[in-house]
């Protein structure tokens, strides 16, 4: 029987969530083992963060992905500046996401140059290529798609799967498990989803589990964070991202 994945990934690693990082990372760690999550990285998060004007938090990502962390780039500012066309864009941007969705509403020139900006100061402080890529909120307009597949790009994931922009080709299907912590009612609904997919997912193939820094502001959410993780670690082997494209174990 093929063993069950358990692919976790810790999202907007920037350096202006490095205090929480420090906690966030060790909690992770503890149930997954160093180097067995993937980790996405904002190279100017909101305008306030950019990632090669911090040596110091530099060394922290080289350091993670020496250690076998899967480094992502996540969009590049994570922030939405897009006026959207459309009913559905208009909704995703208003309802999935606070302003976040950032490659949504992006024309192709537009998201090509983020992503070439983006990859070329990553690949540079941890001196290997990226993993891929995932869209802030997992919000990609169809104009993103085509210049992910321009670019090369050969991974990416949204929240329902895992899959290859050139060829449409399909790693993985599922939801994914993540939380929220804006507010006390978006805190009760994410542990209420987390419990039921303990439950849903635990026979299927590949569990994708993902945290926000922000998630550490809530000890009830962080819990529960680590109850679930924790529960899914125990049925599923935690694996990389890479493991799944291959269809193998490392």
């Amino acid at each position: 029987m093929t063993a069950r994945r358990l692919l976790a990934s810790i999202h907007d690693v920037t350096p202006v969530h490095a205090e929480r990082l420090d906690r966030l990372v060790p909690i992770v760690e503890a149930i997954v083992r160093p180097g067995r999550y993937a980790l996405l990285v904002v190279p100017d998060f909101h305008r306030q963060g950019l990632l090669t004007r911090h040596p110091q938090f530099v060394r922290r990502l080289r350091g993670w992905a020496d250690a076998g962390c899967e480094i992502f780039l996540h969009g590049f500012t994570h922030v939405d500046e897009s006026r959207h066309a459309g009913v559905a864009a208009r909704w995703k941007a208003s309802r999935m996401t606070a302003g976040e969705g950032e490659f949504l509403g992006l024309s192709t020139r537009e998201a090509e140059a983020r992503i070439v900006e983006g990859r070329d100061m990553i690949e540079q402080s941890i001196g290997r290529p990226i993993a891929g890529f995932v869209a802030p909120a997992w919000l990609y307009g169809e104009d993103s798609l085509a210049a992910l597949a321009a670019q090369n790009i050969r991974m990416i994931e949204d929240h329902f799967r895992v899959w290859n922009p050139q060829n449409s080709e399909v790693f993985a299907r599922g939801p994914v498990v993540t939380y929220a912590s804006r507010s006390r009612m978006r805190i009760a609904s994410s542990i209420l989803w987390s419990r039921l997919a303990t439950v849903l997912l635990a026979r299927a193939s590949t569990v994708r589990l993902a945290v926000h820094p922000h998630d550490v502001d809530s000890p009830r959410l962080m819990r529960e964070i680590a109850r679930a993780l924790g529960t899914f670690a125990r049925s599923h082997q935690p694996a990389t991202y890479a493991d799944l494209a291959s269809g193998r174990f490392s």
